[in-house]
């Protein structure tokens, strides 16, 4: 028997080699796990026990015990439970690996263990994963041919889909986004009565106080329309967001009071917290629900760059007739928000700086470029704690920006509550930012006010990044042209500190139902604009994005190719005829569009010319028939 189990041994490890899972034999070199084991005797002595291996992945631990028979694969009680009697914790493989993860899971602070039960041999086997809690005990896994779920590539795939019966990686369609917008919008303003700022700090309190589930601060079921003090469905769900806050190290400590005021909506709502006759509810209750069940699932759980509670601001502000205008909130598309980052080519060693970040659009697509270029778990924590940076003044949407990146894991949102224009570029720029990302505030500049001028933005942006930063803006296609002196003046200043790569016009419908006309404009911070320098101008109208009624903007079947064909010809790839790209050195004074520097360089075909022949001689026809032939008469001194 001890040779077919010694097999059954080296057969486990082999597999567990296969699928990359470091294991460690009879205990572990975690030094908490081992001091665990220390008292997990099979016998119940106190004394120590081992299983046959054990691996830490990440945030989960596998025990595995495996016997060579397979009728000692799992031993059920009376009642299909486990039998943990000492016979079958010690004779049954299941039954043993359950008896040493319960005990890890209780007496370290490893809480998502895995029991593997493996019998037989490489030809005929079992695997029997159980899902271990330290509270409730064991869930019950399908059987598996094989440890490849188990995989560090694999495991939290595994997690999600079996543990937690989540969907994984299925990314919500915009018409499904909008369909869940315009319900909950209903929802808010049938039975919450809430202002329109107040909507999206709803959504994203709500999210937050979510995220604190797995650690056990809260609970769906908690919310019961209590109306006693301090424990009311806001109170629960603004205890959950506090601790949310803390576990993100959200400070300083008046960051973390600002965002706290912004969420108090929560427990300060009346109505909000009363139970709702239709609903049989709490509204907050209602929403909770919801949202978990479509929202949650997908920002925790998806590797998108897609910023879902922006989606919700600009559908809840279009539904209730502010779309944000009269302070030129104009949020990005996510996919203008992933070609910006690929048009300056953010790297996982860049430090990225949006000084009007909004919702936080351009911070989550850089953070998804940069964490999947990373090599190291070091390199993925540094991205999300040290290396994104961003700006807002409006307040409410300085709390959905810190939501957004505390919900993407970002451990601690370096967002600042601020006026971007009143910030000293010097101090700024020593936060190293090596890439700038901005859509300003459109509409807002003014004679008057001339620092309000998109153009300014741009300006103040460049000057606030390290020498040799790459910067791309979208603005009106107007903030290009110098319409006035003071944006003449501004595009002059840019020009003696930094140099022009480029501007991309974009297609008109990029903010559906805004009614601007945008292009993208990429810098080189730091470095004047030599005049021998050679820009690219290039007509992107033809992105293909198409509108489509009662949905908006979406992604049509070429907008991908287009895509590609696009980054080619920026990064000189492949050459584009000039009604696509126009290469050109550059003055202040010019208007930096396409549409300026645009000339046909397309040679003419035969047909072109035939018809340009026909067209002249039938001209001249109707000349002499008219009695005008002498128009075609050679003159004494020609």
């Amino acid at each position: 028997m001890a040779k077919k189990e010694v097999r059954t041994d080296l057969w486990v490890a082999k597999q567990l080699d296969e699928c990359g899972i470091k294991y460690d034999a009879q205990g572990s070199n975690v030094k908490e796990i081992d001091e665990a084991l220390k008292t997990a005797s099979k016998r119940g002595t106190g004394k120590a026990g081992y299983p046959e291996y054990v691996a830490v992945i990440g945030q989960f631990v596998l025990v595995i015990e495996d016997k060579a028979d397979l009728d000692k694969q799992i031993r059920l009680d009376d009642n299909d439970v486990l039998d943990m009697s000492v016979k079958a914790v010690t004779d049954y493989a299941v039954n043993g690996a359950y008896f040493y993860a319960k005990h890890i899971a209780v007496n370290s602070s490893f809480k998502k263990v895995f029991a593997l039960g493996v019998s037989g041999d490489e030809k005929h086997h079992r695997i029997t994963p159980l899902y271990v809690d330290d509270r409730e005990g064991y869930k019950q896994l399908p059987d598996l041919e094989s440890f490849v779920s188990f995989s560090p590539d694999n495991i939290f795939e595994y997690y999600t889909r079996y543990v937690l019966e989540e969907a994984t990686d299925v990314e919500k369609t915009t018409a499904e986004i909008l369909k869940d917008a315009a319900e909950l919008h209903e929802a808010l303003r049938t039975y919450g009565t809430i202002k329109d700022q107040d909507k999206p700090l709803v959504v994203a309190g709500i999210l937050l106080a979510l995220d604190e589930i797995e650690y056990g601060n809260f609970s769906i079921d908690s919310l019961t329309g209590d109306q006693t003090k301090d424990a009311r469905d806001g109170d629960k769900l603004m205890n959950a967001v506090r601790a949310r806050l803390t576990r993100s190290n959200v400070g300083p400590d008046a960051k973390k009071d600002k965002l706290l005021s912004e969420f108090s909506i929560l427990q300060t709502s009346f109505r909000l917290n009363e139970i709702n006759e239709t609903l049989k509810k709490t509204p907050l209750k209602a929403y909770t629900e919801f949202l978990y069940d479509k929202v949650f699932r997908s920002i925790k759980y998806q590797k998108t760059s897609e910023d879902f509670i922006g989606r919700f601001y600009g559908e809840f502000m279009s539904y209730s007739g502010g779309d944000g205008q009269s302070l030129g909130i104009v949020l990005t598309p996510r996919h203008i928000c992933d070609l910006m980052c690929d048009l300056v080519n953010v790297t996982p060693d860049d430090i990225v700086l949006d000084p009007t970040c909004g919702t936080g659009g351009y911070l989550l697509s850089a953070m998804h470029r940069m964490l999947a270029n990373a090599k190291t778990e070091n390199q993925r924590r540094n991205i999300k704690k040290k290396q994104l940076h961003g700006f807002e003044l409006q307040s409410n949407m300085f709390a959905v920006a810190c939501a957004n990146m505390i919900l993407r894991r970002d451990g601690n949102s370096n967002l600042a509550c601020c006026d971007f224009l009143k910030e000293n570029p010097a101090q700024v720029q020593l936060k190293g930012a090596t890439v700038g990302l901005m859509n300003p505030p459109y509409s807002q500049g003014s004679k008057a006010d001339p620092e309000q001028y998109e153009i300014s933005f741009v300006e103040h942006l460049l000057d606030s990044c390290v020498e040799g930063a790459r910067v791309a803006v979208i603005v009106p296609q107007s903030s290009m042209t110098g319409k006035t002196k003071d944006e003449a003046r501004f595009k002059e200043s840019i020009m003696r500190k930094h140099t022009l790569e480029g501007v991309i016009t974009c297609n008109p419908d990029t903010f559906y139902g805004v009614g601007t006309n945008p292009v993208i404009a990429v810098f080189t911070a730091g470095e004047p604009h030599d005049p021998s320098h050679v820009a690219k101008f290039i007509d992107f109208r033809n992105d293909g994005y198409e509108v489509r009624a009662h949905v908006g903007l979406v992604e049509g079947d070429s907008a991908k190719d287009k895509r590609a064909h696009l980054l080619d010809v920026w990064n000189n790839t492949v050459e584009a005829p000039s009604k696509f790209c126009v290469k050109s050195t550059v003055k202040p004074d010019d208007e930096w569009l396409h549409s300026f520097y645009y000339f046909n360089d397309e040679i003419p075909t035969d047909a072109d010319f035939e018809k340009a022949i026909a067209d002249y001689l039938t001209f001249q026809l109707d000349m002499v028939s008219h009695g005008r032939g002498y128009l075609f008469e050679e003159g004494e001194n020609a």
